[in-house]
């Protein structure tokens, strides 16, 4: 039987441990749409390790960094959620992008770039409109690392601007968050079958 995919979530929530997060809600309802007969989902949440400030892959005593970075390494799809603050992700996954970036010139045993093999995925959730920027700066820092990047790589919900319904209110999951659940889920386990076949070549 083949390996399964295994699908990691770095939930970028500000909340800590098991309060409720809409962030946790959307990576939850995502989760869903990964076969658990050839698919495992993990989620992490930032918030909750000791991640230090750095652009480093191991900044000694109290880092939780390595330990998660092994994670990552351990993954075939890395999906990156977070909510909107002021039109900006949070802190947290900004200082989880900036940890990456230690290992943006690291290669593999191939000479490949590190990451190059593994596939990303935004997820996104807010009260106010400022989706697209955000998933458009997650997916292309992913790309500066060599992640692959499928088609229809995100899924996000906005609330009505100036309201205070988050996405952990609602009573159901729009057909269309749904909908890009769906497509953002089999797009990623299709590219990561395909790159588990068929590696990029090594360098020359």
């Amino acid at each position: 039987m083949t390996e399964k995919i295994h699908v990691l979530i770095l939930n970028g929530t500000l909340k800590a441990g098991s309060e409720t997060s809409s962030t946790e809600a959307l990576a939850q309802e995502l989760s869903k749409e990964f076969p658990s007969e050839t698919s495992t989902v993990e989620t992490v949440r930032l918030v909750d390790l000791s991640i230090l400030p750095g652009i480093s892959d191991d900044l000694g005593d109290g880092d939780a960094w390595p330990a998660l970075r092994q994670r990552i390494l351990e993954a075939d799809v890395v999906v990156f959620a977070t909510p909107t603050w002021l039109g900006q992700m949070t802190s947290v996954m900004r200082r989880a992008l900036e940890r990456l970036n230690a290992d943006i010139s690291t290669l593999d045993e191939h000479g490949r770039p590190l990451f190059a093999g593994k596939v990303a995925a935004a997820l996104v959730v807010g009260n106010e409109d400022g989706a697209h920027r955000i998933v458009a700066d997650l997916l292309q820092a992913a790309n500066d690392l060599a992640f692959s990047v499928p088609a229809n790589a995100c899924t996000y919900w906005n609330g009505r601007a100036m309201e205070q319904v988050n996405f952990v209110d609602l009573t159901e999951t729009p057909e269309p968050v749904a909908a890009a659940n769906r497509g953002l889920a089999a797009n990623a386990l299709h590219l990561a079958r395909l790159l588990r076949a068929h590696p990029y070549p090594a360098a020359e």
